[in-house]
């Protein structure tokens, strides 16, 4: 991708990705999920995970799997609320570059 992306961006694809997932998804998975739309790499995505839980937008927590712990995250209320805001804006802003990119009238 030629355009960068920034921390807004893709803490909003990251609780997309996360809020899809009732009962949270684990850090690998996280990062297979967001590489659909970004390329990101893991060591980029655990520090924006921890982010996200410190900011008390993800919760998480620890299951058995194969004999070791896997971490899971889950979205919260508040993360629920952020993942809305940012869906509101990324629509706005995405309508006006479509209308610059469409050559259409910008405003």
């Amino acid at each position: 991708m030629v355009f960068n992306t920034g921390a807004a961006l893709l803490d909003a694809v990251v609780l997309a990705v996360v809020g899809k997932e009732e009962e949270g998804t684990y850090g690998y998975k996280i990062t297979q999920d967001v590489r659909k739309v970004l390329e990101i790499s893991e060591s980029t995505m655990y520090p924006v995970l921890r982010r996200l839980q410190k900011d008390g937008c993800l919760s998480v927590y620890d299951r058995e799997f194969g004999g070791r712990n896997r971490r899971y995250y889950k979205i919260t209320e508040q993360g629920q609320a952020q993942l809305r805001l940012y869906r509101v804006e990324w629509k706005n802003y995405s309508a006006k570059i479509n209308r610059l990119f469409d050559e259409e009238e910008f405003i």
